[in-house]
């Protein structure tokens, strides 16, 4: 279930508190290919499924930026900040890939409030977020994402 905020005050309040985690979604071999498609980026490990059964993997894998990429549709489930007139993604202040993202399987991902800062007609709010596959030992993506969210 996400978290509910109405306000700066409210976001400040929770720094430093888990926000919870995202429902599972499952990324498929077409968001992959779709994912190739739009950023030119078709190594046999994401598109060729064949070819990665004997591959590192032993079957294809989601892209890391893709991955990341799920990040604010995942956190959607995490956190809602409610009334506020526009919210805009500005940006990642750490990222790493440490574990591959199977496809076919499901991701959720989980949040940390790291900071909240003010900025001219709102606040600036750092997330640790990580990105999970189900039943997976490691995280596949760890990163610091920044939202500004302007009431």
């Amino acid at each position: 279930m996400a978290t509910n905020v109405k306000s700066a005050e409210e976001l400040k309040a929770l720094v430093g508190s888990h926000l919870g985690y995202s429902e599972y979604r499952t990324v498929t071999q077409e968001q992959v290919n779709l994912f190739a498609d739009a950023t030119g980026d078709h190594q046999w490990i994401h598109v060729d499924p064949e070819r990665a059964k004997a591959g590192p993997f032993g079957h294809t894998i989601a892209h890391g930026y893709l991955t990341l990429s799920l990040v604010p549709v995942l956190l959607g489930g995490v956190l809602h900040v409610k009334d506020v007139k526009m919210g805009v993604n500005y940006g990642t202040n750490k990222v790493r890939f440490t574990s591959p993202v199977p496809v076919d399987s499901e991701v959720r991902a989980g949040a940390t409030l790291a900071s909240v800062e003010d900025v001219p007609g709102g606040v600036q709010v750092a997330l640790d977020v990580t990105v999970e596959v189900k039943d997976a030992a490691k995280p596949s993506c760890v990163a610091q994402v920044v939202f500004r969210y302007y009431f």
